[in-house]
């Protein structure tokens, strides 16, 4: 299936839907990028054209073929290939009107065409470090239901930074927790009920699975990695990269495998004295309607041979239809009641804790 049966008014809502997205999450310059792209995509455009011939699934959405494009460009600036672009870029941007940043934009994707084209077939990855920040809390509230230490399955882990988020610090409402000297430090503005205690938290072992893992010390793959963080938002940049440095001193790895292959092999054996604990933050939405109810029904029939002594959770950070935000919710076995445990903002700038 391509987007040729897409009409030019399709593409162009997708592209302000995203500039919607993008002004919640405080990027102003993505806002410019996306409205930019809506107003000038016209039938007859090349890249239209290019645009329509591109595989993808049912779910146009899914693709996210805005934060694509968005990654391209910033591979441009990135690498230094496309001067005229990075002139337009931030930290310039603020100083350039939106005829310059079209033109300069209209010349990346023609003279850059190869580039930008090839970039277009892989799916965003950005590994937000600040949800780690949301899903610690999370832990914690498993920690004291359970009194047990955590065997962790992370889905969608791409290039597996927040399988390192006991190497992180943390503010949770002023309550501290974990390496106070780490060089990432995340601190989620709370609202809502107090969080819960800070307690010590052991895992015992932890592995991860994405359809396309990121290998962050290839340069190519690196470099996507870092090119989905929106231009204009450098703290986020810095905060990756230096989440990349304390992952290159682990050897935590993720395995390149579909969910619904991976999960089943991962939940055969239950573990006596741990909770199995399958945690995900805006990867579900990913898969299609199809592979997200088999992967559910896996987990629910592994969350009914759950015991006391070797109880299941299923923790996610995920898009739920409602405002503001995302859904942090919980599922734990034996039991099986699903819980909102609270709302977050996609980026985990802010909580609301509601447990």
């Amino acid at each position: 299936m391509t987007l040729s049966d897409a009409t030019l008014k399709d593409i162009q809502h997708h592209f302000l839907t995203q500039a919607r997205y993008c002004e919640e999450l405080d990027s102003p310059f993505m806002v410019r990028l996306c409205r930019l792209f809506a107003k000038h995509l016209e039938e007859d455009h090349t890249f239209t054209a290019h645009l329509r011939k591109i595989p993808l699934p049912e779910n146009f959405w899914g693709m996210a073929m805005p934060l694509r494009i968005a990654g391209a460009l910033h591979a441009l600036v990135l690498t230094r290939q496309c001067s005229q672009l990075a002139k337009v870029y931030p930290p310039h941007h603020e100083h350039v009107n939106d005829s310059e940043l079209w033109n300069a934009l209209e010349h990346a994707i023609h003279d850059y065409e190869e580039f930008v084209l090839h970039f277009l077939h892989f799916a965003p990855q950005t590994n937000e470090v600040r949800r780690s920040g949301i899903l610690l809390p999370g832990f914690l509230k498993i920690v004291h239901e359970t009194g047990l230490p955590l065997l962790l399955s992370e889905l969608g882990a791409s290039a597996g930074i927040n399988l390192c988020w006991d190497s992180f610090g943390y503010q949770l409402n002023g309550q501290p927790w974990g390496d106070p000297e780490s060089p990432v430090q995340l601190a989620p503005q709370w609202h809502g009920n107090p969080p819960p205690q800070t307690i010590p938290i052991a895992v015992t072992t932890r592995a991860a699975c994405d359809l396309h893992p990121v290998s962050f010390k290839d340069p190519e793959q690196r470099l996507r990695l870092l090119s989905y963080i929106w231009a204009d938002q450098f703290d986020r940049f810095d905060r990756t990269s230096s989440a990349l440095k304390i992952l290159e001193d682990k050897a935590y790895k993720v395995t390149p495998a579909d969910i619904s292959r991976w999960l089943p092999m991962r939940l055969w054996q239950p573990v006596p004295g741990t909770v199995h604990v399958i945690y995900h933050s805006i990867a579900w939405t990913y898969q299609d309607p199809v592979e997200q109810e088999k992967n559910r029904k896996v987990i629910e029939a592994a969350g009914a041979r759950a015991s006391r002594q070797a109880p299941l959770a299923w923790l996610r950070l995920e898009a739920d239809g409602e405002d503001p935000g995302a859904a942090l919710t919980l599922t734990l076995w034996p039991g099986g009641e699903e819980r909102l445990l609270a709302r977050a903002d996609y980026h985990g700038r802010w909580i609301d804790w509601k447990a």
